[in-house]
Formats: C-alpha cells, structure tokens, sequence
C-alpha cells in the first residue's frame, strides 16, 4: 500500500489555511475600524472647526463653542487656538483596542470666513 503516510494531510492543509484565512480576516476588521476611527475624528475636527468660526464671527467663545460640537460627536478637543480669523482645532477619537494595542487617532482642521 502506497501512499498510507498521507492520510489526513489534507485535514491538517485545511485547518492551516483555515487558520490563516481567520487570522487576515481579523487584520483587515482592525484595518477597517482604524478607517472608520480615523474618519470619525477627521469629521468631529471639521465640525468643531466650522461651529468655532462661526461663534467666533458671532463674537461669542469660539473654542468652547468647538470644545461643543466636539464632545457632541464623540471626539475629545485637545487643543483649540485662534489665528486671526480662523479658528484651529485638534480633536482625538479612541481607536480599536487588539491584542492589548491602543490607537488615538487625530483629526486637525482650520476653519474661517476666507
């Protein structure tokens, strides 16, 4: 009997690429998270940006109208400044946690009337 050694080769071949399948699977739904985090706090510094320039043109506090808006969409103002007419703001949004990894991610953005 030729070729009794390879029994069950195919089992072992299948649950490895099986295994490999799962493990890119779960890289690729960390990649997507980082996305979709990093959109999050791009989106939350856009805003902010936006809602402090026009309180700012409205003469009221443009970095606690932006500290606002930024909480409201669920990112951290970490920091705020005023340059003339523009309103500059950085912003945090909490990234996947995977395998004990953490990612912050920021989003930076300068809104004025120009």
């Amino acid at each position: 009997m030729t070729g009794c050694g390879d029994r069950g080769a195919a089992t072992v071949l299948a649950t490895a690429c099986l295994g490999l399948v799962l493990l890119i699977g779960a890289g690729l739904g960390v990649a997507a998270a980082m996305v979709a985090d990093h959109r999050r706090a791009q989106s939350g510094a856009d805003l902010a940006a936006l809602a402090g320039a026009s309180a700012l043109h409205h003469g009221q506090d443009a970095c606690r109208e932006a500290q606002r808006v930024a909480t409201a969409n669920d990112t951290e103002l970490t920091a705020c400044s005023v340059d003339g007419a523009d309103v500059v703001v950085t912003v945090s949004a909490g990234g996947p946690r995977w395998l004990g990894q953490s990612a912050d991610l920021e989003g930076r953005a300068r809104a004025g009337p120009g």
